[in-house]
């Protein structure tokens, strides 16, 4: 949904409806955001299954990662909007601007908040996550080449 709300997304700034605007660039700023969401929650199940390998059961696990997926974004979203939801437009509407036929945020401020920290987080996270992997997987890789050598003698 992500690649087509972009795809369409100049088309149907065309049509210069500040409602249209806003609706697309709110769908489009979501569904980057579940897209780093769903990512992340995908390195933390590497780290279950990884690293936590046994006695990792967590009730209705399904229900919370869909929970967290499409409801962190949501808050954020939702978060913009409250505090204002001209955040989100069509951009200057002049013709030097490029970028004046694409819904999206308008504000810098809000920009770096809600989008380059969100995903700056997720990558430390699936950064932090996947070094964790990596050092399960040597220090297991070790063990069983110390026992084939001890089997061996």
């Amino acid at each position: 949904i992500l690649n087509m709300v972009f795809l369409i997304n100049s088309w149907l700034s065309s049509f210069k409806q500040p409602g249209l605007c806003i609706t697309v660039a709110v769908l489009l700023h979501y569904f980057l955001l579940a897209a780093f969401t769903w990512m992340c929650l995908e390195s933390v199940h590497f780290y279950l299954a990884f690293v936590k390998v046994f006695n990792v059961y967590v009730p209705k696990y399904i229900l919370k990662c869909c929970i967290a997926g499409w409801g962190i974004p949501a808050v954020v979203i939702t978060i913009v909007l409250i505090i204002n939801k001209d955040f989100y437009g069509n951009g200057s509407h002049a013709e030097s601007n490029p970028f004046s036929n694409f819904c999206w945020i308008q504000e810098n401020i809000v920009f770096y908040i809600s989008v380059v920290a969100y995903v700056f987080l997720i990558f430390l996270t699936n950064t932090a996550m996947f070094v964790t992997v990596l050092l399960q997987i040597h220090s297991v890789k070790s063990r069983t080449q110390k026992r084939s050598t001890f089997w061996k003698r």
